[in-house]
C-alpha cells in the first residue's frame, strides 16, 4: 500500500515539473511577412513563419480563409487563399499570426476587376471638323494612343470615370478619312474609330482672281526658277540632298527678279490608302506650305505630279494605261480641290517626262496615244472640280516633254474653258554640252561659234539650231494661242576644269542659258531654269539653299539679262 502512494506521488511531482518547465519556455515567432498581394483572380499563396510554441492564424475576411489555422510549434507553413474579387477596387484584409501572447499582423491585398469601358466606339464628325467628348468608365490608369496625326486630345487628367475630349480639324480633302484611338487598361484594348467625310469634289465656278488667260497669264511670268530635287525626291524632302525649302530661299529668290516657280512634286510615296489613293493630310499640308511661299510674295507657282518613282512617267503603254489613268485621275481630283481656292498665281502641270526607257527614239503611235491620254485624264478631273480650277490655267505636256516630239507629234488636251491651256517643253539641247557628265570625251566643254576657237563644240544644237527650234515651237503652239512653258533648261556646271579651259566653259555655259533664255521669250516661252541644289561639280544650283545667297553669280546675271527680252503677245 505504501509502494502505491509513493508511485502516485512521483507521477504528481513529474506532472508538476514538466508543467513548470513549458511555462518557463520563452515564446518566439519569426519570418512573418509584412504583407501578401493577390492578382484578382482566386488563388492561393503560401504564408511560412517560425515559432517555438503552438500558434494560431486567423483572417478578418471572409474571403480570405486559411489552412490549416493551427499548429504545434517548429517551421509553419500556411496556404492562405483568397477568392476572386469581381469588385472594380482593391481589397484588403488583416491576418493575425499569434503563438503565446505574440501577434504578427500580415496584410492581405487584392487587386480589383480592370474595367475599361467605351460609351461609343464609333464616330462620325462633320467635314468641317469638330470635337467629340468619349465617355468611359475605368478602373485605374490608362494610356491614350492617337494613331492619326490629325486627331489631337485637349487634356489628359488622372484615374476615374471620366471623359476624353478630342479635336477634329476640317478634312480638306475630297476623299473621307478614317482615324482610330486607341485606350489600354493594363491588359484590356479598346479601340474608338473617327470616320469624317471629304469636301465636295465639285462646286460652283468661280471667276474670283482667275481673269488672266493663258497668254495674260503667261506674260506676267517674267523669269522662272525650278525648286528642283526637293518636293519631288524620293524618300522624302531632304532625300536628295537639299534642305527643307523656306519661305526665307523663296524670297531670295524673288530678290533676283524671278517671279515664277516650278515645284516639282512628288505624291505616290505619300499615299496612305492604296485603294482610293487617298494623300496623307501632312504631305498636302506641306506643299501648301511651299506654295504659299510663292504665292503669299505675288510669285506665280507651278505644281505637277513629277516622275513620281515612274508609276506614271515611265508607262505610256496601253497594258498600263487603266491603271495609270485611275491613279493620275485620283491624284489630280484630290489635288485640285484641296487647292481649288487659289487665284490664278497657281497653276497645274499634269505629268512631268512621260517617255519609254528609250527617251531619243521617235514614240510610236501608242506611246502618243496613251501619253496623250494622261494628259486628257488630268485636265478633266481639274475642271470636275470646279471653283476657280474651272478657269484654272492648266499645262499639259509633250511626249517626255521633248521639244522636238512636241512640234512633231502633240495633241493638245481637249478644255471645257478656252484660252486656259498651255503646254510644256523642255530643252537640254545638246545634250553632250548640258547634261553629259563626262569632261572631255563624249562630254563637250564648250557651247557656241564664238567658243569654237577655244575647243571643241558639238556639230549641231548651236545658236542657228536653238533659233530655228524655238521658232518652230511658236508656230505650233503660240501662233495658235498655246503659250509654251519651257519648264526645265540648264548645262552642267563642269568644275573640274582648269585654267582657261574652265574660264571659257563657265562663260560659255552662261552665253548658252543667257540665249536660251532670250530665244524663248522671244519665240512666247516662258523660261523656267532648272536648278538641282548644291553649287558643285556636275551641278546646275544657282541659289545656296540654307542661306539663298547667290553662289553662280555668272548664270543669275545671264538669266537676267536674257529675260529682259519681250514676249510676242
Amino acid at each position: 500500500m505504501r509502494i502505491l502512494k509513493n508511485t502516485f506521488y512521483f507521477v504528481a511531482l513529474l506532472i508538476s515539473f514538466i508543467s513548470c518547465s513549458s511555462d518557463d519556455v520563452t515564446p518566439e515567432l519569426t519570418g512573418v511577412r509584412s504583407e501578401l498581394s493577390f492578382t484578382k483572380d482566386a488563388t492561393s499563396q503560401k504564408l511560412t513563419f517560425k515559432t517555438n510554441v503552438k500558434w494560431t492564424v486567423s483572417s478578418s475576411a471572409a474571403w480570405c480563409t486559411v489552412s490549416p489555422a493551427s499548429g504545434e510549434a517548429g517551421i509553419a507553413q500556411v496556404e492562405v487563399s483568397v477568392t476572386e474579387n469581381t469588385a472594380t477596387e482593391p481589397r484588403e484584409t488583416i491576418l493575425t499570426v499569434t503563438a503565446q501572447g505574440i501577434t504578427e499582423q500580415v496584410k492581405v491585398t487584392q487587386a480589383q476587376t480592370n474595367v475599361l469601358i467605351v460609351e461609343n466606339k464609333a464616330y462620325t464628325v462633320k467635314t468641317e471638323g469638330e470635337s467629340i467628348t468619349v465617355k468611359l468608365q475605368v478602373s485605374d490608369s490608362y494610356q491614350i494612343t492617337i494613331n492619326d496625326s490629325w486627331i489631337t486630345q485637349t487634356d489628359t487628367k488622372a484615374v476615374s470615370n471620366k471623359e476624353e475630349v478630342f479635336v477634329i480639324p476640317a478634312n480638306k480633302n475630297v476623299l473621307e478619312r478614317t482615324g482610330t484611338i486607341t485606350i489600354k487598361l493594363a491588359s484590356i484594348t479598346e479601340k474608338i474609330t473617327i470616320t469624317q467625310p471629304g469636301i465636295s469634289a465639285s462646286t460652283a465656278a468661280d471667276n474670283t482672281g482667275m481673269g488672266s488667260d493663258a497668254k495674260d497669264l503667261a506674260k506676267k511670268m517674267a523669269l522662272g526658277w525650278n525648286l528642283g530635287n526637293t518636293l519631288e525626291a524620293i524618300g522624302g524632302e531632304t532625300a536628295w540632298g537639299n534642305p527643307k525649302a523656306t519661305e526665307a530661299l523663296i524670297k531670295a529668290v524673288k530678290a533676283q527678279g524671278i517671279n515664277a516657280i516650278r515645284i516639282p512634286c512628288a505624291w505616290s510615296g505619300y499615299i496612305e490608302n492604296t485603294n482610293t489613293f487617298r494623300i496623307k493630310d501632312s504631305w498636302l499640308e506641306r506643299v501648301k506650305e511651299v506654295v504659299d511661299y510663292c504665292v503669299n510674295n505675288d510669285m506665280y507657282a507651278i505644281l505637277n505630279i513629277h516622275w513620281d518613282g515612274g508609276w506614271l512617267e515611265n508607262n505610256p503603254t496601253k497594258n498600263k494605261q487603266a491603271e495609270v489613268n485611275k491613279k493620275q485621275k485620283a491624284l489630280w481630283t484630290q489635288i485640285a480641290a484641296y487647292f481649288r481656292e487659289y487665284d490664278e498665281h497657281l497653276l497645274f502641270a499634269g505629268t512631268n517626262e512621260v517617255h519609254v526607257s528609250d527617251v531619243y527614239s521617235d514614240p510610236t503611235a501608242e506611246n502618243l496615244e496613251v501619253q496623250h491620254s494622261y494628259n486628257q485624264t488630268f485636265v478633266d478631273a481639274v475642271r470636275a472640280t470646279g471653283g476657280r480650277n474651272t478657269y484654272r490655267n492648266l499645262i499639259v505636256q509633250a511626249y517626255n516633254t521633248n521639244i522636238g516630239f512636241g512640234v512633231k507629234y502633240m495633241k493638245v488636251s481637249a478644255d471645257a474653258t478656252p484660252n486656259r491651256m498651255m503646254v510644256e517643253v523642255h530643252y537640254y539641247d545638246p545634250y553632250n554640252f548640258t547634261l553629259d557628265e563626262h569632261t572631255g570625251g563624249t562630254g563637250i566643254n564648250l557651247w557656241g561659234k564664238a567658243y569654237e576657237a577655244f575647243g571643241k563644240i558639238d556639230n549641231w544644237g548651236q545658236e542657228d539650231y536653238l533659233a530655228e527650234t524655238f521658232a518652230d515651237t511658236k508656230k505650233a503652239f503660240v501662233d495658235k494661242g498655246y503659250p509654251v512653258i519651257l519648264g526645265e533648261f540648264g548645262a552642267l556646271r563642269r568644275a573640274t576644269l582648269t585654267g582657261t579651259m574652265l574660264e571659257k566653259h563657265l562663260e560659255s555655259r552662261a552665253y548658252y542659258i543667257k540665249m536660251v533664255t532670250s530665244t524663248a521669250k522671244k519665240n512666247g516661252m516662258v523660261p523656267f531654269y532648272w536648278d538641282n541644289g548644291p553649287y558643285q561639280n556636275l551641278a546646275s544650283g544657282i541659289f545656296n539653299r540654307k542661306t539663298g545667297t547667290v553662289d553662280d553669280e555668272l548664270i543669275m546675271n545671264a538669266l537676267k539679262e536674257g529675260a529682259t527680252t519681250s514676249y510676242p503677245y
